[in-house]
């Protein structure tokens, strides 16, 4: 059989264009307009085919468009421009310099199994990710001195396509890494850097990636090499895909991995961030790494670490917290507890909330609780929650004494701004904007803004909103090979002058999207009032083994599919940032109605204001805090249910009477 040798294409351009690469492979030009523009402005049809994704573009630039690209003054102008901006971007002083320059020399790791910055780095899959990747975002434009580590997902997450029934079906399809804005981390020979992980009977390799993200890296695990078992190469295929084995074997690979390939590459963190509790057990490393470096006993090493570990709680719904068999952790961890020298008994006891009990399934989360100084909800609520949920890790510790506190979550503003509010901001507010967020004075002038300017910006967005909607829409009729009446319905659908709700989020049960389907005659006559039309946008996918999500998919678009709704509601498939960021530009208003308390933050409708829309929301989350009676509309006063059948049905009724009062009135 003849020899097959494997071949890596990556973008060749010549001298003068050079700086395009260097600008694409940072993710700096995703929140950066005139960056945007110049990359689009390169190919603007091979930009939609690679959907967004720069180095793709580049990489498949015929000869004859770079030969134009070479002969364009004005794009070389821009160019040059762009580069310019970015070289400032990178060189000038930042927020944490000016405030902590007597600190040098440390360094935070921000770990998460999940990252998104951009929808050409598939490597997420909802809110977790999407507030990590503009965690990244702010700590670039504050200054903060942070790398993120995460794994580097072959498949990510699925696509979703929904068949002629409305059932969300799963599709993967295979990331180049080599043709996105990452680059492989090499030793002084030129060849990839590796680490090592070990599991019971072998040992396992995976090579880091880097992302650029502005100042700071993003490190990604890829365990996909020839020296790995074909189980081991999987270990970094999908995101959430897998058994509760595969789970665990990530999360070791998060945790010591990713601490090892920051040593590895002399990033060694002085503070660990443990984003939700998949990475818990980076502090077992890294309390190994004490006893043999330091010579310290396991409980004074313990100490220390668990004095420099931050850890961020995500979700108060039992089944976020990632939980095993103890059998499955001796599997894998018995090695780990000799190596500390305290036997795998005492190791399981850290994951338990009462740590005698052995039949008590092992908990990242008490695990992560246990092992850091600093614990936060992701809202003043959800802090509340959590001090609830997790008061058996203190026994007999009063409520409002458990260490848990909040820190509310927030949005990297210019990932989600459009253009055109953007440009008022600049006008009426001054290029400070941005650069000082947090300076109250600058926010006073939005006053200012003429309505009438705001209200054109506005409508021009929702008018854009629709344009991208109706274009979706009929690559999802081509795809399920649809008549072509349908196809042309599709181009007609929805109204750009009528008020435009949107809902986009996880079709977890508890989220209630078809809260506002309960009632179809009322909703029809509120959707369809001759005077004040109203439609409703939705995007979302469900879990692969959420068989509720995906029923609720199916309901909400076979309703969507009645005569008397076809042009009111439409269902978007595969959501993702680009979707998101059309919703939260393009709405008038953002409806958000999980069941109290469970939705821990809820960011996607902290991006709408920004935009110039407002959030209809049950308060719950951030909208607790950032509810004041004149900037939206709350559903129901924060009325808590039992947590049973009856009494949720009974919730249900009354928050959706609620619901559809605030809309007819």
């Amino acid at each position: 059989m003849p020899a097959i040798q494997k071949f890596v294409v990556t973008p060749n351009l010549p001298e003068p264009l050079q700086p395009l690469l260097d600008i694409a492979r940072n993710v700096w030009w995703s929140w950066n307009v005139e960056a945007i523009n110049l990359l689009r402005r390169v190919d603007p049809d091979l930009w939609d085919q690679h959907e967004g994704n720069p180095v793709a573009v580049l990489g498949s630039l015929s000869t004859e468009r770079v030969a134009v690209l070479l002969k364009d003054t004005a794009f070389l102008a821009h160019l040059e421009r762009v580069r310019g901006d970015l070289d400032r971007y990178l060189s000038r002083p930042t927020w944490f310099q000016n405030e902590h320059d007597n600190i040098s020399g440390g360094r935070v790791g921000y770990f998460s199994l999940e990252f998104g910055l951009h929808e050409s780095l598939p490597l997420y899959s909802g809110g977790l990710g999407i507030l990590a990747g503009d965690h990244l975002k702010s700590a670039t434009d504050l200054g903060l001195p942070l790398v993120g580590v995460g794994l580097a997902y072959q498949e990510g997450y699925f696509r979703q396509y929904l068949n002629h029934d409305g059932w969300q079906m799963e599709g993967y399809t295979a990331n180049d890494f080599y043709n996105m804005s990452m680059n492989l981390e090499l030793d002084a020979e030129g060849n990839p850097l590796t680490i090592e992980v070990h599991y019971p009977g072998r040992t396992v390799a995976a090579r880091i990636w880097r992302v650029q993200v502005g100042r700071n890296p993003l490190l990604l695990l890829d365990t996909n090499l020839p020296v790995n078992l074909p189980e081991d190469r999987e270990l970094t295929a999908r995101l959430y895909g897998g058994s509760e084995d595969m789970r665990i074997r990530q999360e070791i690979l998060l945790g010591i991995g990713g601490l090892r390939a920051l040593i590895t590459l002399g990033l060694e963190p002085t503070v660990c961030h443990l984003n939700e509790g998949h990475s818990a057990f980076l502090g077992l490393e890294r309390i190994n790494l004490l006893m043999k470096n330091q010579g310290l006993d396991f409980d004074t090493a313990f100490e220390v670490v668990r004095a420099s570990n931050v850890f961020t709680t995500h979700t108060p719904v039992p089944a976020g917290n990632d939980q095993f068999q103890p059998d499955l952790v001796r599997r894998y961890l018995t090695r780990k507890a000799d190596e500390l020298g305290i036997g795998i008994e005492r190791l399981l006891a850290f994951g338990r909330q009462n740590p005698g009990d052995d039949r008590e399934l092992f908990n990242m989360t008490v695990l992560a609780l246990r092992l850091s100084r600093s614990v936060n909800g992701v809202s003043e609520l959800h802090g509340h929650v959590s001090r609830g949920m997790w008061q058996a890790v203190w026994p007999g510790a009063p409520l409002e004494e458990v260490p848990i506190s909040y820190v509310t979550n927030g949005i990297h503003t210019r990932s989600w701004l459009c253009t055109e509010i953007a440009r008022l901001y600049d006008r009426y507010l001054g290029p400070r904007w941005f650069e000082d967020p947090t300076n109250k004075t600058i926010w006073d002038r939005v006053d200012t803004i003429p309505d009438a300017e705001l209200w054109r910006g506005h409508e021009r967005m929702r008018e854009r909103l629709v344009g991208f909607v109706r274009g979706r829409l009929r690559r999802q009729l081509r795809k399920r090979g649809a008549n072509r009446t349908w196809i042309k319905q599709a181009g007609e659908v929805l109204d750009p002058e009528a008020l435009t709700i949107g809902f986009a989020r996880r079709f977890a049960t508890y989220k209630r999207a078809a809260l506002i389907l309960s009632d179809p005659d009322r909703l029809d006559r509120i959707l369809n009032d001759p005077e004040r039309p109203v439609q409703l946008i939705f995007a979302g996918k469900a879990h692969p083994k959420d068989h509720h999500g995906k029923e609720l998919i199916r309901q909400l678009v076979n309703l969507a599919q009645e005569d008397r709704f076809s042009n009111r509601i439409v269902f978007i498939e595969d959501y993702n940032i680009e979707v998101g960021r059309y919703l939260v530009q393009g709405v008038d208003v953002w409806l958000n109605n999980p069941r109290r308390p469970l939705e821990a933050s809820g960011t996607s409708g902290m991006k709408v204001p920004p935009n110039g829309g407002v959030n209809l929301s049950i308060l719950d989350g951030w909208w607790c805090e950032g509810y004041q009676q004149d900037n939206g509309w709350a559903i129901g006063a924060g009325e808590d249910y039992e947590d049973h059948a009856e009494s949720q049905a009974y919730q249900d009724d009354v928050e959706s009477t609620a619901l559809y009062d605030l809309l007819e009135n």
